[in-house]
C-alpha cells in the first residue's frame, strides 16, 4: 500500500508541476502579446511624428475588414483603400504632427489569443501650414486581430465626450 501511495503522490506532484509550467508559459505569451499590442496602439499615432509610411501600413488591417468611426459625422471609413486616401493629407509636408498622448489604456486579450480590444483617451496635436490643429481627450476604442503572427488594428472608434464638447463651446461663446 505504501508503494501505491508513493506512486499516486509522485503522479500528483508531476501533474501539478506540468500544470504550473503550462500556466506560466501562457502568462509569458500573453505578456509578449500585451507588449506587442501596446506597441501597435502607440505606433498607430507615433508613425506621424516621422511620417513613417511603412509603420502606418503595418499597424492597420490592409483589407476591407478595416473600419473607423471618427468624432465628426462626416468621417466614417470602411476598408483599407478608403482609409489610405487620408494618407496623402497626413503625409503632406505642410502637415506636422507635434505630439500625441495615449493614456488610461485598458487592454483585454481574448482567451483564444487571436483578438484583443482596448480603450484609451488620446490627445493628438500638430500644425497645418503653421496653424494648429488637434484633439484633446478623445475617447478611443478598438479591436485588434493577430494575423500571420502579428497584431493589427481592424476596427477603431473615436468620440468626444459630450460634456467636454459643451464645455468647449461655452468657453468659445464667452
Amino acid at each position: 500500500m505504501k508503494r501505491n501511495q508513493k506512486r499516486i503522490w509522485r503522479a500528483s506532484l508531476l501533474s501539478a508541476l506540468f500544470s504550473l509550467l503550462a500556466l506560466s508559459g501562457c502568462g509569458q505569451k500573453n505578456a509578449r502579446d500585451e507588449e506587442a499590442i501596446k506597441k501597435v496602439i502607440h505606433d498607430s499615432f507615433g508613425w506621424g511624428l516621422t511620417k513613417d509610411r511603412a509603420l502606418f501600413e503595418s499597424v492597420f488591417a490592409n483589407d476591407d475588414d478595416f473600419f473607423t468611426y471618427y468624432p465628426d459625422s462626416q468621417s466614417t471609413v470602411v476598408g483599407w483603400s478608403q482609409f489610405k486616401k487620408y494618407l496623402d493629407n497626413w503625409m503632406d509636408p505642410r502637415n506636422k504632427v507635434k505630439s500625441f498622448d495615449i493614456r488610461d489604456l485598458r487592454l483585454i486579450i481574448a482567451k483564444s489569443g487571436e483578438a484583443a480590444w482596448f480603450s484609451a483617451v488620446v490627445d493628438d496635436e500638430g500644425e497645418w501650414e503653421g496653424k494648429p490643429w488637434g484633439s484633446k481627450d478623445i475617447r478611443w476604442t478598438g479591436v485588434l486581430e493577430k494575423r500571420k503572427g502579428r497584431w493589427v488594428i481592424v476596427q477603431q472608434h473615436m468620440s468626444a465626450a459630450t460634456d467636454k464638447v459643451l464645455e468647449a463651446a461655452k468657453k468659445r461663446d464667452r
